[in-house]
């Protein structure tokens, strides 16, 4: 018997060594459209090189804007002109506040960047708060330089351990006597200011950037650029990369829903045994890519949303559809008990109806009954059977899986 992989092993990959150009992760030698940004931040951490502490910058945009690669690539850069032109020490540390979202660990992360020795490495746990600041402050201000603080997805930090972080990391300049600090936070919401303390405002907003979305034609550029990289030659075409990038358009010009686009049509390409991207290819990548957003959409929902998702994938499973919040939360509340849940109150479930309505997970619709009054009418966005699958390998909710609804008479309207 032969191995398992033997018939997917092509002799030839329409990939080049290169692949990793297709990942959004990829930091390329330039980024096309992107030069009036890169040249205005260059302009404003250019300080950095004479020792002198540069603007605080808040840079806003859309996902897939570019923000976090001309951050990183303009990052590059000054590293690399410090050994030709600095005059002090510069050390770029970027943080991801998505994973990294505490006060804690932010400070936790920032102080092992200056540890000197193992044993001066900072644990994951364990220290109250005031000691891993004074500890950090400590590191930073015995390393004599100047230090860039990259905060990506701030408003997430914010929003989960509110701005007193911030406030102690842009306060570190008026105590420290050696070294300097600068905060540039990147975030996809234009409203995250209304987040901050006024006197954390004025501080961090020293400088800000505003990344527009790309246009067609410039996705198309980056596409090109990425493919000459990542490709074989005669691999995908221009109509090709020309979809790939009018899907990404009309989807707020996001650059790394193109990339995706372009790299997993290649990747169906690659399974079929064909020799060349085809529009169709393109076309079952988006599909794919769509049934991948809703599946970790659906995954990452706290217990009781997906308790409330699943009686609606029920319902429409057993032909009832248009539920009003009423009718869906008598079935949320047989299938909690069900599994020896404590069900929400009707007014909790109505909001985790309005939290689904903005994932794209439901549709709920304000109807009204006449003399019977107003009430949400819901209905689910998304295939049911896909839904109902991701949602039962959940290990609280496998033993709903032989579970049926009842039909049931409802209003007209």
């Amino acid at each position: 018997m032969g191995n398992i992989f033997e018939k997917h092993i092509r002799k030839t990959s329409l990939f080049t060594e290169h692949r990793d150009a297709l990942y959004p992760g990829y930091l390329p030698e330039s980024l096309p459209h992107r030069e009036r940004e890169i040249d205005h931040l260059a302009e404003i951490l250019t300080s950095a090189l004479y020792g002198e502490k540069p603007s605080n910058v808040l840079i806003f945009g859309k996902t897939g804007t570019g923000k976090t690669a001309v951050v990183q690539f303009v990052g590059r850069e000054l590293e690399n002109a410090q050994k030709v032109y600095g005059k002090s020490k510069i050390k770029y540390i970027y943080i991801n506040c998505e994973t990294v979202d505490t006060p804690y660990s932010v400070l936790q992360n920032i102080g092992n960047h200056f540890a000197e020795r193992w044993e001066e490495r900072i644990p994951f746990t364990g220290w109250p708060i005031d000691k891993i600041f004074t500890t950090t402050m400590e590191y930073i201000d015995r390393w004599g330089g100047v230090a860039i603080i990259v905060l990506d997805e701030i408003d997430k930090l914010v929003s989960k351990s509110g701005d007193d972080i911030l406030y102690k990391l842009a306060h570190l300049n008026d105590v420290m006597k050696n070294s300097r600090i600068s905060i540039i936070g990147i975030s996809n919401e234009l409203r995250f200011t209304d987040l901050l303390d006024a006197r954390v405002k004025s501080r961090l907003s020293e400088e800000k950037m505003i990344f527009a979305p790309y246009d067609a034609m410039q996705l198309k550029d980056i596409l090109l650029s990425r493919a000459k990289i990542a490709l074989r030659e005669g691999v995908a075409d221009e109509d090709v990369i020309e979809l790939c990038a009018a899907i990404a358009a009309q989807e707020h010009g996001d650059a790394r829903r193109a990339i995706d686009l372009l790299r997993i049509s290649v990747e169906i390409a690659e399974r079929e045994g064909a020799t060349r991207v085809t529009e169709n290819h393109v076309y079952l990548a988006k599909n794919k890519i769509e049934l991948d957003c809703v599946a970790e959409a659906i995954k990452t929902l706290p217990l009781h949303s997906k308790i409330l998702l699943l009686a609606l994938v029920l319902s429409e499973e057993s032909g009832r559809s248009n539920l009003t919040t009423g009718e869906l939360y008598n079935v949320y509340r047989m299938l909690s008990r069900k599994i020896d849940v404590s069900p929400l109150t009707q007014r909790r479930i109505s909001d985790l109806i309005t939290e689904m309505d903005t994932l794209g997970l439901l549709n709920a619709n304000v109807r009204s009954f006449g003399r019977y009054g107003r009430t949400k009418v819901i209905e689910l966005s998304v295939p049911w059977m896909e839904a109902k699958n991701i949602l039962l390998k959940d290990e609280y909710l496998f033993d709903l899986k032989n579970v049926q609804i009842p039909r049931q008479r409802k209003l007209e309207f």
